[in-house]
């Protein structure tokens, strides 16, 4: 059994939801998950309970948040000696046009950071119209026309999550991290329970 840390940076609170599914999905593999909101980790934060770190972060603007940046850049050191993965999360990453696009912000992350994860993961984000005021509601709305069809466009917040592509990340990263460490998960507990 391993320990794993899913620290991340959220927007609009989809980037935690992504982290909660990971989380889930390791720990029904048997081995432990803690989740972080890069912005509330306690000041005497340390990597020394994590056997692997999974770093998620959201693009606004084009840009991930300045925290996740940051958090990596000063870790660099210790992330590039345990086996880690990093997830991304954006609308262009729901849109099959857009593909591009999106890698170009990871590719942008891994430039800017000088961290280059195990794994690497690209989920579409949400459009959360009922927290959006007047004019964000109209940006967005422009900058999403493309994955707006018409069924969506009256039926007010909207996901574009694959979850089935975030289980099967997270399955791939513990595998990866059962491989590297020679471990394997913990299925001594019922699930049941």
């Amino acid at each position: 059994m391993s320990s794993f840390l899913i620290l991340y940076g959220t927007g609009e609170g989809q980037t935690a939801k992504i982290a909660e599914r990971i989380a889930t999905t390791i720990r029904e593999r048997g081995h432990e998950a803690s989740t972080i909101d890069v912005r509330d980790r306690p000041d005497s934060f340390t990597f020394e309970a994590y056997d692997a770190v999974v770093v998620g972060a959201s693009i606004h603007v084009g840009k991930h948040q300045d925290e996740v940046c940051d958090f990596v850049t000063d870790n660099r050191d210790a992330l590039s000696g345990m086996p880690t993965a990093f997830f991304q999360v954006s609308l262009s990453a729901a849109n099959e046009e857009k593909h591009e696009e999106a890698a170009g912000y990871v590719e942008s992350f891994i430039a800017e950071t000088e961290w280059h994860p195990d794994r690497i993961g690209q989920f579409g984000g949400a459009l959360r119209f009922s927290e959006y005021g007047f004019l964000k509601h109209l940006m967005m709305k422009q900058i999403a026309k493309d994955l707006l069809t018409e069924d969506r466009r009256t039926s007010g917040d909207i996901e574009f999550t694959d979850w089935d592509a975030v289980d099967a990340f997270a399955s791939d990263v513990a595998a990866f991290v059962e491989g590297r460490l020679g471990v394997s998960p913990d299925t001594t507990e019922d699930p049941a329970v």
